[in-house]
C-alpha cells in the first residue's frame, strides 16, 4: 500500500478572474490484481506489456492510478494535480519487487513468454495453483512471485543425462571397491 500526498495548490481561474485554492490530500493506492482487472476491463488491452514497445498514454496512466486508489470519494480533478514527484513515487512502487524471493538463472532459462499476461490469465494461475483469492489484493509483483515459486516447486525433478548418471555410478562403485577392499 502506498500513500501519496498531493500538495495544496493555487491557480488562476481565467473564467471567473480569481485565484482558486485547493486543499492537499493523501491518496492511498494499491497496485494489485484488482486494480489491474479494473483497468483492463475499461481499456480492453493488457496492462502488463511484455515487449516494452507500447507505452501508456498519460490518460491511461492516470486512469490506472484511479483504479489503484483505495481512498473513497476522491474528486476526479485531484489526479490532474499529481506532481512529477508523485508520479515517480507511484512508478517506483509499481516496479518494486515487494518480496525477498530471488531466482537462480537456471530457473529463468525459459525463452520469452509468447502469451499476453492479463488479469484473467493471472486469475487462472491462481485457481490452477490453489492460491486463495485474498491474494488478489496483494502487491501485484508479490503475487506474480508467488505464482512463479508455486510453478517451480510443482515441477517434477529434473532428469539426469546419461553422462551424469554414468559418472555418478562410477563414483559409487569406486567408493564401494575402496570400502570393501575389492577390485570390482
Amino acid at each position: 500500500m502506498l500513500q501519496v500526498t498531493i500538495p495544496d495548490t493555487e491557480y488562476w481561474d481565467e473564467v471567473n478572474n480569481q485565484f482558486v485554492y485547493t486543499k492537499g490530500l493523501v491518496l492511498t493506492l494499491e497496485h494489485s490484481l484488482v486494480s489491474l482487472a479494473k483497468w483492463e476491463s475499461k481499456w480492453c488491452k493488457p496492462f502488463l506489456n511484455q515487449n516494452g514497445k507500447e507505452k501508456k498514454t498519460t490518460e491511461e496512466t492516470l486512469d490506472y492510478i484511479r483504479c489503484m486508489t483505495i481512498t473513497q470519494n476522491v474528486d476526479q480533478k485531484v489526479y490532474e494535480r499529481l506532481t512529477d514527484e508523485n508520479i515517480r513515487e507511484i512508478n517506483q512502487y509499481i516496479e518494486a519487487p515487494m518480496t525477498a524471493a530471488w531466482f537462480s538463472k537456471e530457473s529463468q532459462k525459459r525463452g520469452p513468454a509468447r502469451e499476453q499476461i492479463t488479469a484473467e490469465l493471472i486469475y487462472y494461475w491462481m485457481i490452477a495453483l490453489n492460491i486463495p483469492f485474498e491474494c488478489q489484493k496483494w502487491h501485484l509483483n508479490r503475487l506474480l512471485t508467488l505464482i512463479k515459486v508455486c510453478n517451480i516447486k510443482n515441477q517434477p525433478p529434473k532428469k539426469r543425462g546419461t553422462k551424469e548418471i554414468m559418472k555418478r555410478n562410477s563414483a559409487i562403485n569406486a567408493a564401494r571397491r575402496k570400502k570393501f577392499n575389492t577390485r570390482g
